[in-house]
């Protein structure tokens, strides 16, 4: 008697494993998604999501983060594009800048700062965003907050300077721990596609990047969703005016 209460908790043991490890893999593939967030909802896009119809792209949406730059001399080839269009069709927008480990934070901004001026509409936009993430071999060996934090410091102070305000900071669990120090007094955008945010301090929480929309072709058939902490009243009082 005792053996076969052994064999059966030892089983029963085996088969919540594998029920725990077929509901992580369809987790992880996106088959299953626990995030359902209430709010404001917004995508960020980028020219992965090729041409896109922001006439029938924004009936999906209340907000929107379009891509300008990365480092300190590529900008997103549909950037204007993609900004102009987003802002005609009535959408709360803004921009954002994917933050390089190998170059100077000063020159980042200046890159960043020289595509928003180029769209001639920076008025009512979002704060700028930086978007730090660990990418490449970063992932493996990232830089020591020592090292990272000092050039973040400096294109966040750039961006404040330009606009008066504080730009956002895009940020995964992983750069957030390890460079919190260079966020101070910015408002969070933070990432996770599996489950809530720990914290509950973030601003725009991207809970999926696996969703589907009509009004864009491009080589990337996903688009990234957002979510905002507030109202519409709140969302507008934290744009900015340029003029």
């Amino acid at each position: 008697m005792k053996s076969k209460g052994i064999r059966r908790f030892v089983m029963i043991v085996i088969l919540m494993a594998v029920a725990a490890a077929v509901f992580a893999a369809l987790l992880w593939f996106r088959v299953i998604k626990i995030n359902h967030p209430d709010g404001l909802k917004g995508a960020d896009i980028s020219s992965y999501q090729g041409n896109t119809d922001w006439a029938e792209l924004s009936k999906h949406m209340d907000f929107v983060f379009v891509k300008a730059t990365e480092g300190s001399g590529s900008t997103d080839d549909m950037f204007v594009e993609n900004f102009t269009g987003a802002k005609e069709a009535g959408l709360v927008t803004g921009a954002y800048h994917f933050f390089s480990f190998d170059s100077a934070g000063s020159t980042q901004a200046e890159n960043f700062i020289n595509a928003l001026e180029s769209t001639g509409m920076t008025d009512g936009m979002l704060p700028p965003v930086i978007d730090v993430e660990l990418y490449g071999k970063y992932t493996k060996e990232p830089l020591s907050a020592e090292e990272a934090v000092p050039e973040i410091k400096a294109m966040i102070s750039a961006i404040e300077e330009k606009y008066g305000a504080k730009p956002i900071i895009y940020t995964t669990m992983k750069t957030r721990t390890r460079y919190k120090e260079a966020f101070d007094g910015c408002m969070l955008w933070e990432r996770n596609v599996f489950f809530r945010p720990l914290h509950n301090d973030w601003t725009f929480w991207q809970y999926s990047d696996s969703e589907k929309f009509g009004g864009y072709e491009g080589d990337e058939e996903f688009i990234d969703m957002n979510v905002f902490s507030g109202s519409m009243e709140d969302l507008e009082a934290i744009t900015l005016s340029t003029r």
